[in-house]
């Protein structure tokens, strides 16, 4: 797998067949802060997706229901793609406040295995090195995305391949420059609140999206694993 810098097609997967995206939202975005990179999503998922058809992107998230800017993001995000699954923050004796999606974004990869040919997962927690196994034995390819320096050893060596964030930074960060119908609102973990509004609104009251294409996968309710004749490019308009 290369990436090549003569074009804007990114990286050269070859043949990936469905593929499904896992994100651990909170992992990716500590990650991230550290260096000092805001992810844009959109990007992110064409990137990881190359020339595949996208079964499901699943975004994993704790919230905090009386946090408007967070339900602003995750809204966002329902509204381009992304099936976005949270779990309601725990208030420890500490006083820190935490959720853990570990479980559900285990059980989904294993759920789905069959379904998709290709899994990613976009976390650097070594605790989904078991389940990662158990995907692989059912005979799917396993990918782990994160940047090198915050992702466990041991979940990049049982990988099929490790796509380190790192190196194509310039193509899964926010640009910016984009004028006004590229703003995009960023993740914000619940614990972490800052003040500047993260929802923007066009002139006719809805949130604002980019227009991408993204190869989905039609269906899978009533479909054999290993049948790709109903496959259609589809153009996302949700």
């Amino acid at each position: 797998m290369q990436f090549d810098t003569t074009t804007s097609s990114s990286w050269q997967f070859g043949h990936r067949g469905r593929v499904a995206v896992f994100i651990d939202g909170n992992n990716l975005f500590h990650a991230a802060r550290f260096h000092n990179i805001d992810i844009d999503y959109n990007k992110l998922l064409r990137v990881l997706l190359g020339d595949g058809r996208l079964l499901r992107a699943f975004f994993y998230t704790g919230v905090d229901a009386g946090a408007e800017r967070q339900q602003g993001f995750l809204l966002w995000m329902r509204r381009n793609g992304f099936r976005v699954v949270q779990k309601e923050l725990k208030t420890f004796y500490d006083g820190t406040r935490k959720a853990n999606l570990d479980v559900e974004i285990a059980v989904d990869m294993l759920s789905l295995a069959g379904r998709y040919d290709t899994a990613v997962l976009v976390s650097g927690d070594e605790d989904f090195v078991y389940a990662l196994n158990a995907v692989a034995y059912k005979g799917c390819r396993v990918e782990v995305a994160g940047f090198r320096s915050n992702t466990a050893p041991r979940l990049i060596d049982v990988a099929d391949f490790f796509i380190d964030l790192g190196d194509i930074a310039e193509l899964v960060r926010k640009d910016a420059s984009q004028p006004g119908q590229y703003d995009i609102p960023s993740f914000i973990p619940p614990e972490e609140m800052p003040p500047p509004e993260i929802l923007t609104r066009n002139g006719n009251d809805s949130f604002t999206r980019i227009n991408n294409e993204i190869n989905y996968q039609q269906s899978f309710a009533d479909e054999e694993p290993d049948d790709l004749s109903d496959l259609v490019r589809v153009k996302d308009d949700r």
